[in-house]
């Protein structure tokens, strides 16, 4: 599974952090995308409902990528964001 968490950082005060793990842990919410499994805990999910989620292969600017209606800024790596 792969879990999307929100935490305080980054140049615009919130980012993203991604991690794989086994198994969701209690209240956690669970959505299932062709056939990917991604885990978000309830603080994060004010955050990030709504969210796309893709990646990028490519050489420069590759990996994961967030599209969030819900920030009202981001920085221009894309690593962190404001709501």
């Amino acid at each position: 599974m792969l879990r999307v968490a929100v935490m305080g950082g980054g140049c615009s005060g919130l980012q993203y952090k991604m991690d794989l793990q086994d198994r969701a842990q209690n209240r956690d919410i669970v959505v299932e995308s062709a056939g990917v499994q991604v885990v978000v805990d309830p603080k994060s999910a004010l955050y990030v409902t709504g969210s796309e989620l893709d990646y990028l292969d490519a050489l420069q600017g590759g990996g994961f990528k967030v599209k969030n209606p819900n920030a009202a800024t981001s920085c221009s790596c894309g690593e962190s964001f404001s709501a």
